[in-house]
């Protein structure tokens, strides 16, 4: 099945593609064997900065992950320039996303248009986003949050003809994304939907940033005391109740495996074979996307 034909599916079943971000070999082989224990369709992503550590590997991996799984679609997370976006696509990823989010609106628009009519004739699927979502993560920095106008996510897709949106309500990139109340504006949700019936709507920053990691990598060394994300209850209903088909996820993986690791080299401090703490830090990531599969995506048996 196409990943557009997934989009649609989700919005009338009720379930999410996760949008899981990869670095290396063991964290792609741990997601595939958690959509192949679940039989879970998903979305594996790779940010610009990804992308240039692993150069042509990324390709070459995901090839043989899908081949393993043929249930996974390859997605640039958060390209800044229309050459990152063309680049992706002649590079034979499934989707790519234009994030000219910083830019005003009608940039926006240009450049988002642009790699539109670059990828569609590729039959690659394109995600925009419009507002701006507080945070950290790679290279995408941004000190406010700037939550997406329903007014204004009605004319950018018209005019763009994206895919999917990214909608700022609330989250935020990073491992610290609150320093008070836990909330999400499901008001602002519901009206860019009233606006936009039935279109595939994106939530970055989806981190739930789980404490026992959290927990596992402070005990062993790390200083992450503070770290927060965002409450699961908040996520399911943001799929149940509403459109959104599409759960990005990165610092999850990223302290699943670095707490996992730390503790294998802390027990074992004469241990010096990559595969032994890797391949911990792997099991690590596996469990917790079986985890988000099956209590934050609901994409389990949707194959």
């Amino acid at each position: 099945m196409e990943l557009k034909n997934y989009f649609q599916r989700a919005i009338k079943e009720h379930f999410a593609l996760g949008a899981i971000n990869f670095c290396n070999m063991e964290s792609l082989q741990a997601i595939v064997e958690a959509c192949k224990e679940t039989n879970s369709p998903m979305i594996v992503s790779v940010s610009e900065s990804a992308m240039k550590y692993m150069g042509e590997y990324v390709t070459y991996l995901f090839k043989a992950g899908k081949k393993i799984f043929p249930h996974i679609f390859l997605h640039l997370d958060h390209g800044k320039s229309f050459e990152i976006c063309k680049i992706a696509v002649e590079m034979g990823f499934d989707s790519v996303m234009i994030d000219g989010s910083s830019l005003p609106f009608e940039e926006n628009v240009l450049i988002t248009q642009k790699v539109c009519e670059f990828a569609h004739r590729k039959n690659v699927l394109v995600e925009g986003e419009l507002g701006q979502i507080k945070g950290i993560e790679d290279d995408v920095r941004s000190e406010n949050q700037h939550y997406t106008n329903p007014i204004k996510a009605k004319e950018f897709v018209e005019k763009t003809k994206v895919d999917s949106l990214a909608v700022a309500i609330g989250t935020s990139h990073g491992a610290y994304k609150y320093s008070g109340e836990k909330s999400l504006r499901f008001d602002i949700l519901s009206e860019i939907e009233a606006e936009l019936p039935s279109f595939p709507l994106v939530l970055h920053g989806a981190s739930t940033v789980d404490q026992s990691l959290i927990d596992l990598i402070n005990k062993y060394g790390g200083n992450l005391q503070t770290a927060n994300g965002i409450p699961k209850n908040l996520l399911e209903k943001a799929v149940k109740e509403h459109n959104i088909v599409k759960i990005n996820t990165d610092t999850d993986i990223r302290i699943a495996m670095t707490g996992k690791v730390r503790q294998v080299l802390y027990e074992n401090s004469k241990e010096f074979d990559p595969r032994k703490y890797l391949g911990s830090g792997r099991e690590q990531i596996k469990n917790v996307v079986i985890d988000k599969i099956n209590n934050i995506f609901f994409s389990s048996n949707k194959i």
